[in-house]
């Protein structure tokens, strides 16, 4: 994988990683119409270094609310952030018990499987299409919301089904403040992956051996600011209710995909 390569993954990465059209599935077709050549496993590194970075920019958009997280945390309280925390833990249960009983199966999906995010995008243009016509409240997360939301994200490891658009849509749809849901839907996601390459760096999972080193740099930093600016800008189009558009984009992209890989 070259540098220009590198960039483009880690611009789409960025961008998709918060606006509701599969990170995941977009880096798979891009890989494969870029004829990225990688292994399962390799293909798999590059993917979790890039969710990484974007984790990171969530982070920076986020950091006066994971700031006061934190605090409330230390202070010992029943308060709202040690709620809040609480229930980030509760969504983190079903993508954790996945990804610590399936992984293999998870990294084999990671391959090019063009159809399969086909598929998947059809799926994600439901989700999206329905929350759009959902009813606008003020209703806060309640733990139950969290675990139903997780099961959400657990589903979205299947590359084609957005994160955001399946934890945002379900939480929607479940009656939570627009708003709300765009933030519990960022911030969930955060633990996992700091915690899935901690993991894997010191189990010796993702080797950088066999992987260029530079191509994830750059393909780092373009995730990282292009997801700086993609997650601002998806929190303006949530509260806006315009996430038809986006259906009708993963719709689309999903037709193509299907012919693409049957041709």
């Amino acid at each position: 994988m070259d540098s220009i390569d590198a960039t483009l993954l880690g611009i789409i990465q960025g961008l998709t990683e918060f606006l509701p059209v599969s990170s995941s599935g977009h880096l798979e077709l891009a890989k494969a119409i870029l004829g990225d050549s990688s292994i399962p496993e390799e293909s798999l590194a590059f993917t979790v270094v890039l969710h990484f970075a974007t984790a990171l920019s969530t982070l920076v958009i986020f950091r006066k609310e994971v700031f006061q997280i934190f605090k409330g945390l230390f202070q010992f309280k029943w308060n709202e952030e040690t709620q809040f925390s609480l229930k980030i833990i509760v969504s983190m249960i079903p993508t954790a018990f996945i990804g610590l009983y399936f992984e293999e199966e998870l990294a084999s999906l990671f391959g090019g499987q063009v159809l399969l995010v086909g598929f998947m995008l059809f799926i994600t243009a439901l989700l999206l299409l329905l929350a759009d016509k959902a009813k606008d409240t003020t209703k806060n997360v309640s733990y139950l919301n969290a675990l139903v939301i997780g099961v959400s994200q657990a589903i979205a490891v299947l590359p084609g089904i957005s994160r955001s658009g399946a934890t945002i849509s379900t939480s929607v749809l479940l009656g939570i403040d627009r708003a709300k849901a765009a933030r519990f839907s960022f911030l969930m996601v955060v633990p996992l992956i700091v915690g899935k390459m901690i993991k894997d760096l010191s189990g010796g999972e993702i080797s950088f051996q066999s992987t260029e080193v530079t191509p994830l740099i750059i393909g780092f930093f373009a995730a990282f600011i292009s997801g700086m600016f993609a997650c601002k800008w998806m929190i303006a189009l949530v509260k806006k209710s315009k996430l038809t558009y986006f259906s009708i984009y993963c719709a689309v992209v999903g037709l193509i995909a299907i012919i693409y890989s049957l041709s």
